[in-house]
C-alpha cells in the first residue's frame, strides 16, 4: 500500500464477529432451523460452519445464514479445525448440555497471551460434568447439567458464553458471578431468550439462569462490530480524515469516542451512525485497556498508532493480555519511537511513519499495520495477512473506497 491519501466518505460496519461466533453456535441447543442474519464473510466464520457441519448440522447461505441441528451424529470438535480458533471452545457447554457428551480439542488462535480454559472445566465440573484431559482433548460428559452458582476468577468473555448456553438447558438455576458484560454477550443472551431460554442480568455482572427442557429455533440478527467501526474510527485520525461510520452502534463504543475526543477528533452522530473528522493534528493521551466498558483491548494496538504521531508521550497500559505487544517492533521498524516497560508502552509522537516491509502477528495487529501504512510515507508490504480475514471483512475494499491505495497481492500470505 501506498500511505499518505486522505480518508474520507462512508463505511457500512459488518456483523460483529465475537457476536456471529457464539450466536452461530448456539443453535447446537435447539431442534430446527435458526436463521441469523448480519452474519460478516469472515474466515472465523467460516471455521465455525465447518465445525458445525462436522457434527452434523445443515449450514445454508452466507449474511443470512440457516443452521439446522437437529440430528447431531458426531460429538468430536477436531484439532484441525480448533487450533485456528480459540473461540471454537464455545461448543464444548452447548454439545453437553444438548447431548450430554463431547470431545473438544483445545483451541489455538492468535498468539497474544495466556486465555486458559479451565474457568470453563472449573464451572462444567461445579455443573456436574465429569471432564478429563486426554491426548490434548477435553472429553466432558453429563447426563444432564445441574444449575450452579459459580464466580470465575476473572472476566472472561468466552467463559461467560460457554457456560451461559450450557446453562439454559441444565436442571436448575445458575448463577454467573463476576461474569464479563460485553454487548457481545447481550447479544447471545438475547438470542437464547428468544430460543426459549429464561435469562436475567445479562449485561451486568451478575447473570441468572433458569434451565429449561428445551429450547426452540429462532430468527435474529448479529449486532455490528465495535472493534471494526473502532478501527476505522481511528483511521479518519490521520491525512485530515472525514469518515461516516455507518451502520455502528454508539451506544457500544462511549469509551472509544471519549478518548478519540481526547486526541482531537471530533465525532458526531448522523443518521444511520457517527461521522468521525480530524485535522490531523492528534493530541497524545493515556490509554488503559479494560473489559467492557473500558477501553477495549482489541484496538490498541491500533489506538497505538494514531499515539505515534501524537503531540507528545502517551502511556498505553494493557490490561487484558499479558503478551499484546508484539505489534510494537514492526511498528519500530516504519519509524515509531515506542518504548515496552511489562505492561505498558511508552509512546513518543514522531512527525512521520515511513513504509517497510511488515509481518503481521495476530488479528489486531495486522489492522495496526493496515493504519500505519494507511499514513506512512512511501510503501508498506504486509505479510501474514491471513491474520486479517479473520476478523475484518473485506477491509482492502472498504479502505480502498474511503480513498486508500491498497491492495492484495495474489500468492503473497
Amino acid at each position: 500500500m501506498q500511505g499518505g491519501r486522505r480518508l474520507h466518505g462512508d463505511v457500512r460496519i459488518s456483523g460483529a464477529k465475537n457476536a456471529a461466533l457464539p450466536v452461530l453456535v448456539s443453535s447446537l441447543l435447539t431442534d430446527g432451523w435458526n436463521t441469523f442474519h448480519n452474519v460478516p464473510d469472515l474466515a472465523d466464520v467460516r471455521t465455525i460452519k465447518r465445525l458445525l457441519t462436522g457434527f452434523g448440522a445443515e449450514v445454508e447461505g452466507c449474511e443470512t445464514l440457516r443452521i439446522n441441528a437437529g440430528k447431531i451424529t458426531s460429538h468430536e470438535a477436531p484439532y484441525d479445525l480448533v487450533r485456528t480458533m480459540r473461540a471454537s471452545i464455545l461448543v464444548l457447554g452447548p454439545l453437553v448440555a444438548r447431548t450430554g457428551r463431547a470431545r473438544v480439542s483445545l483451541p489455538g488462535g492468535c498468539a497474544i497471551g495466556a486465555r486458559p480454559v479451565n474457568l470453563h472445566l472449573k464451572a462444567l465440573r461445579a455443573m456436574g460434568a465429569e471432564i478429563e484431559l486426554r491426548d490434548g482433548y477435553v472429553e466432558a460428559i453429563a447426563p444432564r447439567l445441574k444449575g450452579a452458582t459459580m464466580y470465575f476468577d476473572i472476566s472472561t468473555v468466552t467463559g461467560t458464553e460457554n457456560i451461559l448456553m450450557a446453562a439454559t438447558l441444565a436442571e436448575g438455576t445458575t448463577i454467573l458471578k463476576n461474569a464479563a458484560s460485553e454487548p457481545e454477550i447481550v447479544n447471545l443472551a438475547d438470542v437464547l431468550t428468544g430460543m426459549g431460554a429464561k435469562i436475567q442480568g445479562a449485561g451486568t455482572d451478575v447473570i441468572e439462569i433458569e434451565g429449561v427442557d428445551a429450547l426452540h429455533p429462532v430468527e435474529a440478527d448479529i449486532i455490528p462490530d465495535r472493534i471494526e467501526a473502532g478501527t476505522y474510527m481511528i483511521a479518519a485520525g490521520f491525512a485530515s480524515g472525514d469518515i461516516n461510520i455507518l451502520g455502528c452502534r454508539p451506544d457500544h463504543l462511549d469509551t472509544v469516542i471519549a478518548k478519540l475526543s481526547e486526541a482531537g477528533m471530533k465525532i458526531t452522530p448522523v443518521e444511520g451512525g457517527l461521522r468521525v473528522v480530524s485535522d490531523g493534528n492528534i493530541t497524545s493521551v493515556d490509554v488503559q485497556t479494560l473489559p467492557y466498558p473500558g477501553f477495549p483491548t482489541d484496538l490498541q494496538a491500533q489506538m497505538m498508532v494514531l499515539m505515534s504521531l501524537g503531540g507528545g508521550t502517551s502511556i498505553i497500559k494493557e490490561t487484558v493480555f499479558e503478551n499484546r505487544f508484539m505489534h510494537v517492533n514492526e511498528l519500530i521498524r516504519m519509524g515509531a519511537d515506542i518504548t515496552v516497560d511489562g505492561s505498558s508502552a511508552i509512546v513518543r509522537g514522531v512527525s512521520c511513519l515511513r513504509g517497510a516491509p511488515v509481518m503481521a502477528t495476530d488479528l489486531r495487529a495486522s489492522a495496526s499495520l493496515i493504519l500505519a501504512g494507511l499514513v506512512a510515507e512511501g510503501t508498506t508490504e504486509i505479510s501474514r495477512i491471513y491474520h486479517i480475514d479473520r476478523g475484518y471483512e473485506h477491509i482492502e475494499e472498504k479502505l480502498s473506497a474511503l480513498g486508500a491505495d491498497i491492495r492484495r497481492v495474489k500468492g503473497k500470505t
